[in-house]
């Protein structure tokens, strides 16, 4: 049952593929070498072209005709499937009848990239077997890896169940060939090989997969028995059969196989017998190629019988042979790397020849669209230029305007906050004291009746009190009329502030200025000197610092003031930004002159303000 179905899955595979263009199922016809089925795949065609490179194709690798091939290859588009095939046929030409392995891998090299181009798996599949049979007949140097740059395009474009089996064989079989020093590499290729086909009623693809097995019995696993009787199994079947051109060359390749392995049991006698057998009678390269271990295996078993002369004869003709391989391996070599170059060079060549056009098309656009841009903006240029001059003087009045009403905003925010300033002090300090003048008064009167206290004592704490509320209300008048002594210039106002407020002992002020040559504007000393003498203000009440700092320097248009205390400090984050401190009084009149107000504070290190103001 297992048989049944794996059957039809092959015939439904090669089907499938026969609906894009009938390669794939007359592909497989020519590697079984069924001639019927070929020739009637190649009647189904209808291009007539086509046709015609289909029957070379096969006549090259089934019957070894090599005269069909006369078609003009520029008689077809370069990308076309003709094209492709014409090249294919002239690489398989070059290496089977001349042995030109320049020419050879030019031309399947060129087939492989128009067909990679294509993406077609089947064409992909069929030229990278044929590099990797040019590969099995010449080269058996063990250094010589260029063969895996071939396998692995082979094995990412298998496409069908039956192609699947074939690649195993060939993985195996060139793996073998060109790698049979790595055991690890070997056996489980064999293994996979042998449970791909181990079902297969291909005898043609039976007798390659007996003929590689005895090759790794016989390189891998030195069991000479059972190498001799696997490729005595492969020729047997080959003896019943007439022969076409790849079989013959088959049959060939298992009679040298066997001289060898007589050679390795020391059957001197037996292979040279058998030797005599082996006919080589095709003039094509692929047959005159197997010369060379022809010659080498009797050259070895006349000089262990001692017959000199027979020994001397072919191991010359041995080393003319050689002589011939090593420079047809050399051209190999060379042309590999040559045509990996060239198609590594021209693919990065394209891609860059891509990107530059991309570049050069996106420059040409945006060219374009800059010079388009340009002729329409010198047109709105001209109209905009009278309307910019209105612009500017409109602008002007307008900006005057807004110093005005910002000035005049500022000077009212001020003054409402100094009048509530003075309400606080006159609630806070004034009312108590005024409170605890009549609670005295009170006791006085009370006194005069009772006398619980002594008369002149309470009289000299009412004077004191009474004395105190004048010194406060004196100090409320002189802070109120500093606006006056504003009038004397920013820095003499700061400075007699300080100097009145240093004079109690209990906060010292240090004033430092530079560059204050010129008055500024009365409106702006004014603003500034409520804003100082606010912050100094807040010092007092709440900072308990005992030294402070008021820097006033002027650089340019630019004046710069710096406010310092060493008192306890504070988080500004944790201010209210409404409500705490006046801070944001201050920073909206500070807004108004468009200066910048920053707070450089933290808890147990004082603090700093610096306000920036353009004059």
């Amino acid at each position: 049952m297992y048989k049944k179905i794996l059957i039809i899955l092959i015939i439904i595979s090669s089907c499938s593929s026969k609906k894009e263009h009938g390669l794939d199922y007359f592909f497989y016809n020519v590697y079984i070498n069924n001639v019927e089925k070929v020739q009637n795949n190649i009647r189904n065609i209808n291009d007539l072209d086509l046709k015609k490179q289909l029957k070379i194709y096969s006549n090259i690798i089934i019957h070894g005709k090599f005269d069909t091939l006369k078609v003009n290859k520029n008689y077809f588009k370069r990308n076309s499937l003709n094209f492709n095939f014409n090249e294919f046929n002239k690489g398989l030409y070059y290496f089977y009848a001349e042995g030109d392995e320049l020419k050879a891998y030019a031309n399947l090299e060129k087939s492989l990239n128009i067909a990679v181009k294509r993406k077609d798996k089947v064409l992909i599949c069929e030229i990278s077997k044929a590099i990797l049979d040019i590969y099995d007949q010449i080269a058996t140097s063990v250094e010589d890896k260029t063969y895996s740059y071939f396998l692995k395009i082979y094995n990412d474009n298998i496409h069908s169940i039956s192609e699947k089996k074939i690649n195993a064989l060939y993985n195996y079989r060139i793996s073998l060939r060109l790698d049979f020093n790595n055991k690890d590499k070997i056996i489980p290729l064999k293994k996979k090989a042998n449970e791909s086909l181990r079902l297969t009623k291909d005898k043609s693809t039976s007798v390659k997969l007996l003929q590689t097995n005895a090759s790794y019995n016989f390189k891998i696993m030195k069991n000479y028995d059972l190498a001799l009787k696997q490729v005595d199994s492969a020729l047997i079947f080959l003896d019943k059969k007439k022969l076409k051109y790849k079989e013959k060359e088959k049959k060939i390749a298992c009679q040298l196989l066997k001289l060898a392995i007589l050679y390795k049991k020391n059957n001197f006698n037996e292979a040279l017998d058998f030797s005599d057998k082996i006919k080589i009678q095709d003039t094509s390269y692929v047959f005159k190629s197997l010369y060379l271990p022809l010659y080498y295996w009797k050259y070895k078993a006349y000089t262990k019988i001692g017959n000199e002369l027979d020994s001397l004869r072919f191991k010359s003709q041995f080393f003319s042979e050689e002589l011939n391989y090593e420079r047809s391996k050399s051209a190999q070599k060379r042309t590999y790397h040559r045509t990996k170059f060239n198609y590594d060079k021209e693919k990065l060549q394209k891609e860059r020849n891509l990107y530059f056009f991309i570049i050069t098309l996106f420059l040409l656009i945006f060219g374009i669209i800059i010079a388009y841009l340009n002729l329409k903006n010198s047109k709105k240029k001209r109209l905009l230029a009278e309307q910019q001059k209105e612009l500017e003087k409109q602008k002007n009045l307008t900006l005057l305007k807004e110093q005005e009403i910002n000035t005049i905003n500022a000077m009212v925010t001020g003054q409402e906050k100094e009048r509530v300033r003075i309400a606080e002090d006159l609630h806070d300090n004034i009312g108590s004291v005024l409170a605890t003048l009549k609670l005295h008064f009170e006791n006085l009167k009370l006194n005069r009746e009772k006398k619980h206290f002594n008369q002149d004592d309470l009289y000299e704490k009412t004077e004191k009190l009474i004395d105190e509320t004048y010194l406060k209300v004196r100090s409320i008048a002189h802070a109120k009329n500093a606006g006056v002594i504003a009038n004397q210039g920013l820095l003499v106002a700061v400075k007699i502030m300080a100097e009145k407020i240093s004079a109690a002992n209990q906060l010292k002020i240090e004033i430092i200025d530079f560059g204050l040559e010129q008055r500024l504007d009365t409106n702006t000393e004014l603003t500034l000197f409520r804003i100082i003498q606010e912050l100094t203000t807040n010092i007092i009440k709440h900072a308990e610092a005992s030294e402070a700092t008021i820097s006033i320097s002027q650089f340019k248009d630019t004046l710069n003031i710096i406010i310092e205390d060493n008192g306890k400090g504070f988080d500004p984050k944790k201010i209210k930004a409404k409500t705490g401190m006046g801070l944001h009084s201050i920073q909206k009149r500070i807004e108004h002159l468009e200066g910048t107000f920053q707070i450089d504070s933290s808890s147990k290190s004082g603090t700093s303000i610096i306000m920036n103001i353009p004059i």
